[in-house]
């Protein structure tokens, strides 16, 4: 498989088009339908249909596959072909993938978000490479005269079991494409599988090595400039007054402009300096004196926000859920706990930082770049710029790292409207100040949690969270609505067991932009329910384990548990040996994660061992699913020790990372990944390793050393 965005995508839509020169098949759904139908090219172009070419296959036998989602590490240019690849009875070796543009109308959903995009998809890309097996099977038996129960796929090729005659799927493209698409097909079962659950090893890797692979600073277009911007580092402020004449002399610029980016509901104001090459840009900006109105909103730093959302926590909240009567049943309780958890605001960080291209010529616009949400932008530029969605192509490039930040439409928007300015193709690129500094960042929250125990068991369970609801920085937003986000993290085995309960939100005003951040806000919610059910635990005199068995009273949790169980070997722990327990569930998937700590000579903790098990059903690629789990690991490592965004007089305080910093290698122990079998369908696997990790560490901790860990970040060196 060439993983490489190598494919000529004109040639790769043209070949789609010449239907006698290709098989090429799709899949689209029709309005109200629950299911997909797949066709061929030549008919949806005949209906006049946005068929989505997930699959086309040339006369050489190779086969051409559009990615409809982005590849920002989490591995769909490695799923989207495995799962193709296994019903098309075809070796990766000959599968070229590409991404797909924008076009939502082709490819429906193309956000890559919230660990979608396998668990979202695979039954339409299953079902489209038997189609294809199927059709060419048809294809092969008419040219043979033989019935088609005779004949079977393999390689890339149909052989006739009785005479053992062979036809490369190449030599089978022009009277396949004539068949009409059987609407039923065999699917294998899982025993059957030969490339899905295989640990086959990323094609992208190579590339991505080697330097071939195209991220957003590697594209270039005829005639480009590009462009950095001075922004105001207070979220709401307006240009004032700007002194340019040193810059518009400096060599190689060519433009100083006025320029607006759309936050939400609100516009950052920003003066872009448009050069012939980057540096010359950066080095302009440096020379650039701008005076910012800072005037009429909040400047808010740290210490203010927590103690806004602590007097938040006293208000009544906006309920979500509730079940029972939870003021009476906690009232009764034999014994009552209640706790309060913070949890800092955090940057992306992602390693590329933003960038985007922009080339607007009269009516028309195009987008390149690392890119999570093309049909968003798509739509946003649409509706922004007034023009028809036909207009607007939004071209991916691979993403080094997106995490959330990359599916908005700030930076996209900001490019374009330079563009139009200077009526010149622009990459706008951001300093890795401009990313730290400008957010959007993962929300900071207040949890207050409260339960009754009766018997050793949860009798009453309320939580209240204070925090930024995101929602409700959308124009028009319904600032009356609560955070339908308060129970993502905890199970639904875990809710429905509790006959009493209760989960509330306090939205916290702020003049900061919050927004997604890997696992949403399961990263924040999961360290609160979990630190809290390891609380109960130890005041109903359970195990730390068995206290969650008692209350995930499910066979898919019970089989989670015991393998967490054997590979820890838990029960052969030593009493106050330093071992701490998190199981939650976010994106489909449920995932446990154990952590061991001790005390080095020189008095300081340590991590010894990170234990965990993944169950998100039918799964693709195990090594991705590790890979995958690993990451998260190490982001919840440095969100729960290392790092968090500060606010001083309203404006970011971290700005690289010499002080936002990361774990280091030597700060994290190896990790265990072990996967669940099971016949549940798909969960996320980006995700969802994130939120059980801090809680599974901070509950290590507490066994080691009694001290119980309310608040991240917190410095491991100083327990």
């Amino acid at each position: 498989m060439q993983s490489k965005n190598s494919i000529n995508r004109r040639a790769f839509l043209k070949l789609s088009s010449f239907t006698s020169a290709a098989l090429t098949i799709g899949f689209y759904f029709p309005a109200l339908a629950e299911e997909s139908t797949i066709m061929t090219a030549e008919t949806a172009e005949n209906l006049g249909i946005p068929l989505n070419a997930f699959i086309s296959i040339d006369k050489t036998g190779k086969v051409f596959i559009l990615n409809h989602r982005s590849e920002m590490g989490q591995g769909s240019f490695q799923a989207v072909p495995q799962m193709i690849a296994e019903e098309l009875e075809v070796s990766l070796d000959d599968v070229e993938i590409a991404f797909a543009p924008g076009h939502q109308t082709k490819y429906g959903n193309q956000i890559t978000g919230g660990s979608s995009t396998v668990r979202g998809a695979y039954k339409h890309l299953l079902r489209t490479g038997a189609t294809a097996r199927e059709m060419l099977l048809e294809a092969a038996a008419k040219k043979w005269t033989v019935p088609k129960e005779e004949c079977y796929a393999l390689n890339g090729a149909v052989i006739h079991r009785p005479s053992n005659k062979k036809l490369g799927y190449g030599e089978l493209v022009e009277e396949a494409a004539k068949l009409t698409p059987p609407k039923t097909v065999p699917l294998k079962e899982r025993k059957d599988y030969k490339i899905i659950g295989k640990p086959l090893p990323r094609q992208d890797n190579a590339d991505k090595i080697n330097g071939k692979a195209i991220f957003g600073l590697d594209k270039k277009l005829p005639g480009m400039l590009y462009a950095v911007v001075e922004r105001s580092p207070h979220f709401l402020g307006k240009v004032k007054h700007v002194d340019d004449s040193a810059v518009r002399s400096m060599p190689g610029v060519k433009h100083v402009i006025k320029v607006q980016m759309p936050v939400f509901d609100t516009i950052r104001e920003g003066i872009a300096i448009v050069a012939d090459n980057t540096w010359a840009a950066m080095q302009a900006r440096k020379a650039l004196k701008v005076e910012w109105d800072t005037s009429g909103f909040e400047h808010l730093d740290t210490a203010g926000l927590y103690t806004r959302m602590k007097e938040d926590l006293k208000k009544p909240g906006l309920s979500q859920r509730t079940g029972g009567h939870f003021e009476a049943a906690f009232g009764k309780a034999a014994k009552k706990l209640e706790a309060v958890y913070e949890t800092p605001y955090e940057a992306h960080a992602c390693m590329e930082p933003l960038n985007c291209i922009a080339d607007v010529k009269g009516d028309q616009v195009t987008i390149y770049g690392p890119i999570q949400g093309p049909d968003w932008i798509q739509r946003d530029l649409a509706d922004r710029l007034k023009l028809p969605m036909e207009n607007i192509t939004v071209h991916m490039t691979f993403l080094g790292g997106g995490f959330g930040r990359k599916a908005f439409t700030d930076y996209t928007t900001e490019a374009a409207l330079i563009s139009k300015e200077i009526k010149a193709p622009v990459q706008v690129v951001w300093t890795r100040e401009d990313d730290m500094t400008q957010g959007p960042f993962r929300p900071g929250a207040v949890y207050e949690c409260k339960a009754g125990l009766n018997q050793g068991r949860i009798a009453a369970f309320q939580t209240k969270m204070a925090a930024q609801n995101m929602g409700h920085q959308w124009p028009k937003a319904d600032k009356s609505s609560y955070n339908d986000s308060t129970t993502e993290g905890l199970s639904e085995a875990f809710i429905n067991g509790i006959e009493h309960y209760s989960f509330a939100d306090i939205p916290t005003d702020s003049t900061i932009p919050v927004m997604w951040w890997r696992s949403v806000y399961s990263s924040t919610n999961g360290f609160a329910y979990e630190s809290f059910m390891d609380e109960l635990a130890i005041a109903a005199e359970k195990d730390p384990l068995d206290f969650r068995r008692q209350h995930l009273r499910e066979e898919r949790y019970a089989a989670l548990i015991d393998m967490l169980e054997e590979k820890t070997g838990w029960r052969s722990r030593a009493k106050n040996s330093g071992w701490g327990v998190a199981i939650t569930e976010c994106f489909k998937s449920v995932v446990g994660e154990a952590v061991k700590v001790s005390r080095q000579a020189d008095g300081k903790l340590k991590i010894d061992r990170i234990v965990a098990v993944m169950d998100c059903g039918w799964y693709v690629n195990p090594d991705i699913i590790r890979a995958q789990v690993e990451g998260s690991i190490v982001m919840a490592l440095g969100a729960a020790t290392t790092h968090e965004t500060h606010f001083a007089d309203g404006k970011a305080v971290e700005t690289n990372f010499h002080q936002y910093q990361m774990p280091r290698i030597n700060d994290v122990p190896d990790i265990e990944v072990y996967i669940m079998e099971n016949e549940e369908k798909p969960g996320g696997v980006g995700e969802p390793g994130l939120p059980p990790f801090a809680p599974a560490l901070c509950n290590a901790i507490f066994d080691l050393t009694g001290k119980r860990i309310r608040k991240l970040p917190f410095n491991m060196k100083e327990i």
